[in-house]
């Protein structure tokens, strides 16, 4: 019993020592967000744009990088081997592309309609149009909604998995620390703490790889190993040829071009601030996103010829399988940190986008524009927790594998937001007829495709999803009025 007491003693110790410094974080930025007065708004949502270089790259990469990521891709990559390895590097470009092509001209446009939101820029762009703002506002909190159900599971099974605790002592443990420093500090609170979260996510995945190749021998027996187990393991198409040529390239899409369809990562193209910081985020944050994404699911692989599933868990146990297989309970401890880190990080992004979402785009625009400053932090805050008190009551059920929970919010997301944000900055004549024709079509045929035609021509559902969404933008678009002269001179005047 004493062996025992000693094991979970050297477990928790550095585990609550970091929850206390997340704590901190989001109470020390209430003090900012209790100092910002009438810009109460840009303090909380968007942390005042203050963003340098460092802390740009790793709360977009910490916000990308979920429990998908750290459990249900190492997960998968258990299963499939080598295969979904590669698959998941189609990520690497990630920082690149959102701040590449969304960033200059989303900043600029932004900070000149005096945007706070993303949908905020939709709907300046797009003629103030309410089928507009609904259609994407609704479309925001529906599947943001479904991702951070994902998440809250993975934080949950997370504890269960390494503490033998119950599964919903975890997700309340869980989901009451990311309640308590997001609804407390906001936007600030989740870069502070994302920054944090990235670092510990770095040196974590770091240390697991390392580790997991020692102890099976080194990179030649780790892969004989694989071979001899089943030689699909070290293949590019999976275990039964599961990953097919259309299947990884469709990849392509879903993971890393069409993140510019995801507004959790859109709004830090907003808040970065100057260009210096842009840049070098550009930079940190693709060696970063490449060495968690080769390092996460590579260690899933290997862990295949070092441990196997206990009867009663998922695949998405094992890299917190992986992690008590390797290191005394102390560096469990430390270890536990960094997907938890991946989780809450994920989370506080998602939660604090759909609270502005309600809060500045429907209730303020459209219900009671004059609420006053002090009305307007109580609202917001009690919005933030409501929905996080929601999201824990519906992760009590959880769904088996988390990666395709979260996928799927991706596509939903996708199908809502790519052309319209995409084409709206790039396309002078891009109307709302345009982005109403594009939404519908993306979000209906995306539901269908995936419930009807999971593979259509081999590929996931969000490709044709986004070829049909484009042809109704084109054509509604022509069908229709071009943009007011008021429009195009906002976004491409001087």
């Amino acid at each position: 019993m004493s062996g025992e007491l000693s094991y979970l003693i050297q477990l928790w110790v550095p585990l609550i020592s970091y929850l206390c410094i997340v704590i901190l974080i989001g109470y020390y930025s209430t003090r900012k967000v209790r100092k910002a007065g009438d810009r109460f708004i840009d303090e909380y949502y968007l942390g005042n744009r203050g963003l340098g270089g460092y802390v740009l790259a790793m709360t977009l990469v910490a916000t990308y990088v979920s429990a998908s990521s750290f459990l249900g891709g190492p997960g998968t990559a258990y299963s499939q081997g080598l295969g979904w390895v590669l698959l998941a590097m189609t990520q690497i470009p990630a920082a690149y592309i959102t701040l590449g092509i969304l960033g200059k001209r989303f900043a600029i446009v932004s900070r000149k309609v005096r945007a706070v939101t993303v949908i905020d820029v939709i709907k300046e762009r797009y003629g103030n149009n309410t089928i507009v703002v609904l259609m994407t506002s609704v479309a925001t909190v529906s599947f943001l909604i479904v991702a951070v159900i994902a998440q809250f599971v993975g934080g949950a099974r997370l504890f269960q998995t390494i503490t033998g605790l119950p599964y919903i002592v975890g997700l309340v443990l869980f989901g009451g620390i990311v309640l308590i420093y997001v609804t407390w500090g906001g936007f600030r609170a989740v870069v502070l703490t994302d920054t944090l979260q990235g670092t510990v996510m770095l040196i974590g995945t770091i240390i697991i790889l390392i580790a997991a190749f020692m102890a099976g021998g080194g990179v030649s027996s780790v892969m004989q190993e694989l071979y001899n187990t089943d030689p699909d393991l070290i293949t590019p198409f999976g275990v039964d040829n599961f990953i097919t040529v259309p299947w990884i390239s469709s990849f392509w899409i879903l993971v890393c071009i069409g993140i510019l369809g995801l507004p959790q990562n859109a709004i830090r193209a907003m808040a970065y601030k100057n260009s210096k910081s842009m840049h070098r985020a550009i930079v940190i944050g693709t060696v970063v996103s490449g060495v968690l994404m080769l390092g996460l699911h590579l260690s899933g692989s290997v862990a295949r010829v070092l441990i196997s599933v206990p009867e009663g868990l998922t695949t998405d146990s094992i890299m917190p399988l992986l992690a008590m297989d390797l290191f005394p309970a102390w560096l469990v401890g430390i270890f536990l940190a960094a997907p938890l880190a991946t989780i809450m990080s994920t989370v506080d992004s998602q939660l604090i986008l759909m609270s502005s979402t309600i809060m500045r785009d429907l209730y303020i625009s459209y219900v009671n524009p004059d609420l006053s400053s002090d009305k307007l932090k109580v609202l917001s805050m009690l919005t933030t927790a409501i929905l996080g008190l929601i999201i824990i009551v519906a992760a009590l059920n959880p769904p088996s594998l988390i990666i395709w929970i979260n996928l799927y919010a991706f596509g939903g997301l996708e199908a809502t937001f790519f052309w319209v944000l995409v084409l709206g900055l790039y396309w002078r004549r891009a109307n709302a007829q345009g982005a109403i024709a594009s939404m519908g079509v993306g979000i209906i045929s995306f539901l269908l495709i995936s419930e009807l035609w999971p593979r259509p021509f081999g590929a996931h559902p969000i490709v044709l999803a986004l070829i049909l969404a484009l042809i109704a933008f084109v054509i509604a678009t022509y069908a229709t009025s071009p943009p007011s002269d008021e429009t195009i001179e906002k976004f491409w005047g001087a």
